[in-house]
């Protein structure tokens, strides 16, 4: 585990070094309990210091000529692709991910580094007309110059890289936060690897810290001009709260209560292979996931039948066997959590196809249906290997049922007529829908982000341009102006 030794520190203005807060964070594998490393937290000290080391370097490098900022993630892609070995094994341990969810991260990690090739020209200026014939308007894209990113823990890597690359791609200054159960995936890697790309210091900062160590200090600093969180809707809101009262942007992408919707004429074997993957994809602990399953009546049985068999099928165990499809939760706490939300939700009238046992961080599947109406489970976000089936009786009732959520992140909708499925798309309350695929899904060119409790604003593409640049106005008077005094 060299990566959990050599990166077990803050990473500041271009150093490795030691936090100076009271109190250490210890990283463990969330399989086996092996300890992979302790890190002492950053304190409000190294919160500043991270921060005016961007503010130094900002400004030369949002100078720098695009062209040159982009052999910055050439090399990063290369560096990705050399250690693609070391970086599987850091994350199957660090996030107990399998093979198929490291392979799905790794993927779009590069995916995104290769955008960033792109977005980093993508900047263009306009010139508008005015009524004055002598006065030229011109408008320009400029970096915002410092963006703090705090990620999560279940897709570390890519969810550190997605704000990350994009925001210094177009000339911004970067202070990373990652996620506690996830300091080495979410922060080290993403600064060891820019750091061997070449990225100037200062420019990319991560600091491994708590709230309960520097409170709002990462969100209330005058540095950074946007703030980009990707975690729970509770969070996301303290987060937004604070941001505004300090004149901050903010981009929130946030949980999720995504349905995929089978109608009766879907292809009910297909429907049930994009199901079983939308809801048990790295455990469940993906906020795209589905965590309803609303079926029409008419194919209920059938369609319950082969799902229930192919879940099944599905093997929990160590993540680092390829065999493996649902590995652990990301610690005891969630688990525990899980465990509980399926006893109260049978005990409350569901009734359990699967009533998934667990044994530590590994939770086997649990699949219920026969919920009442108002079961409090049907409205939250279930964050584990837990799906809901729900029978409807006709489009209206499914989509009634699917906007019945605070949540509008992702969905999805099986049909045999790919028309009906865009029309029943384009009703559900979401950010994203998805016809005759699964719920999990992100493209880096494609606009990411959620409607109500599920975010705000848009990440991907031309969206990250508005995230992370802001407009100025230059104007030219090439005559004179008369003033009226």
């Amino acid at each position: 585990m060299s990566y959990f030794d050599e990166l077990a520190f803050q990473y500041i203005d271009g150093e490795w070094r030691a936090g100076s807060g009271s109190w250490d964070i210890v990283d463990f594998n969330p399989y086996d309990g092996e300890k992979l490393a302790s890190i002492a937290v950053a304190s409000v000290t190294e919160i500043d210091q991270a921060y005016r080391a961007a503010e130094r370097a900002q400004p030369a490098w949002a100078a720098t000529n695009p062209y040159t900022r982009r052999l910055v993630f050439e090399r990063a892609l290369r560096i990705i692709d050399e250690r693609e070995e070391a970086l599987t094994e850091a994350i199957t341990a660090e996030v107990g991910g399998t093979a198929v969810k490291v392979a799905f991260e790794l993927r779009l990690v590069r995916e995104f580094l290769r955008e960033s090739l792109h977005l980093a020209l993508l900047p263009e200026g306009r010139v508008l007309p005015s009524p004055d014939d002598t006065k030229e308007n011109r408008l320009y894209r400029v970096p915002v110059g410092v963006v703090g990113v705090i990620s999560p823990f279940n897709f570390p890597f890519l969810l550190s890289i997605k704000s990350v690359a994009p925001a210094l791609a177009l000339g911004n200054a970067v202070v990373l936060k990652p996620h506690q159960n996830t300091p080495i995936c979410g922060g080290g890697l993403v600064a060891k690897v820019f750091e061997e790309a070449g990225l100037p210091p200062g420019l990319l900062n991560v600091v491994v810290t708590d709230i309960a160590e520097i409170g709002d200090a990462l969100i209330e600093h005058p540095v950074p001009k946007v703030i980009s969180f990707t975690g729970s809707d509770r969070v996301g809101r303290h987060v937004a709260t604070v941001a505004a009262s300090h004149f901050k942007r903010t981009i929130l992408e946030l949980g999720g209560n995504s349905a995929l919707i089978v109608l009766d004429d879907a292809d009910l074997d297909y429907a049930v292979d994009a199901a079983v993957f939308s809801r048990f994809i790295h455990q469940g602990q993906v906020c795209m996931a589905a965590n309803r399953v609303l079926v029409d009546r008419s194919v209920e049985a059938e369609f319950t039948e082969k799902f229930v068999a192919k879940v099944k099928t599905l093997k929990v165990g160590d993540p680092a066997d390829p065999a493996t499809h649902i590995g652990p939760l990301i610690n005891a706490g969630q688990a525990e959590g899980i465990t509980t939300l399926v006893e109260q939700t049978i005990a409350d009238g569901a009734t359990a196809l699967l009533h998934g046992t667990s044994d530590g961080t590994l939770v086997a599947p649990s699949v219920l249906t026969g919920l009442a109406a108002d079961s409090p489970v049907l409205g939250q976000e279930i964050f584990g290997p837990v799906v809901l089936i729900i029978p409807f009786d006709g489009e209206e009732e499914a989509v009634r049922i699917a906007n019945d959520t605070p949540y509008g992140l992702s969905g999805a909708v099986h049909t045999g007529d790919v028309e009906r499925g865009v029309r029943v798309a384009k009703r559900i309350d979401s950010g994203m829908v998805h016809v005759n695929d699964g719920t999990v899904h992100d493209e880096p060119i494609v606009p990411f982000g959620g409607e109500k409790h599920s975010g705000v604003g848009r990440l991907n593409g031309e969206a990250v341009v508005d995230a992370f640049t802001t407009t100025k106005w230059i104007s030219v008077q090439h005559g004179r102006s008369r003033f009226p005094f």
